[in-house]
């Protein structure tokens, strides 16, 4: 797949939580991407150009525009995006990354936390639209349910696709919360996904997160290595 680099602006900025926000480009270039890859955003803050890598967090279906979806910290980086608007400048260099899903294993599983949802979320609306028959079951864990990012959007894939299961458990929570608390273990994998042993695992998150998880499945499930993907989002 060939890396393409090309100039583009700001199309809409999306507050998805209190603390997270999609950016998307306009398509001044048409580049195919596979759900689950990620892309170079550079960026101009105080004059100069800042370049990160963000997963795409739309789908290939969704074909008119990139989006990348960020919790918003404090760093330089960070705060260049907060001020993004429409119309704004950015320099996009992509696809990369072999963290994708093109409908070739009939069960998958997820295991996610916090923004490691993107290209989960890219991947699940691929599934969707495309109406691939594959299983999949999502395990996602959240600081809180306002902190859950595409929860309207994983609502309206399991409407649409009967396959896909989305399990939300959270670490902090209110006494009206219905669904799962605490992280994700071992004890819930058994639980929630009876069949792990026929699933490929796609693990996303923090590299903490990732590398109890791997270690789980490994070491207390049995899990074959070659059965599982990772990809490590670090924070900036």
């Amino acid at each position: 797949m060939e890396i393409t680099t090309f100039e583009t602006k700001v199309v809409d900025v999306i507050q998805r939580t209190r603390d997270i926000k999609s950016f998307r480009f306009a398509q001044t270039k048409k580049v195919d991407f596979k759900a689950g890859q990620f892309f170079f955003v550079t960026i101009k803050i105080n004059g100069e150009e800042k370049t990160k890598h963000f997963s795409f967090s739309n789908s290939p279906t969704e074909n008119n525009f990139y989006e990348f979806t960020k919790r918003i910290t404090d760093s330089e980086y960070s705060q260049g995006l907060n001020k993004l608007k429409i119309g704004d400048w950015a320099r996009l260099r992509m696809p990369m990354g072999k963290f994708t899903f093109n409908g070739e294993f009939p069960k998958i599983a997820f295991l996610s936390g916090g923004i490691g949802i993107t290209p989960i979320r890219s991947i699940c609306k691929f599934v969707a639209d495309r109406k691939l028959p594959t299983d999949i079951i999502l395990l996602y864990g959240s600081r809180s349910e306002d902190n859950i990012a595409f929860k309207d959007d994983f609502d309206k894939m399991q409407q649409l696709n009967k396959n896909i299961r989305v399990v939300h458990t959270l670490s902090s929570f209110s006494d009206n919360w219905r669904g799962r608390t605490g992280h994700i273990n071992g004890e819930m994998i058994k639980e929630e996904i009876k069949d792990f042993a026929q699933r490929i695992f796609y693990i996303c998150g923090p590299p903490p997160m990732v590398e109890s998880l791997v270690g789980i499945l490994k070491d207390s499930l049995a899990v074959k290595e070659a059965n599982i993907k990772i990809e490590n989002f670090t924070g900036y």
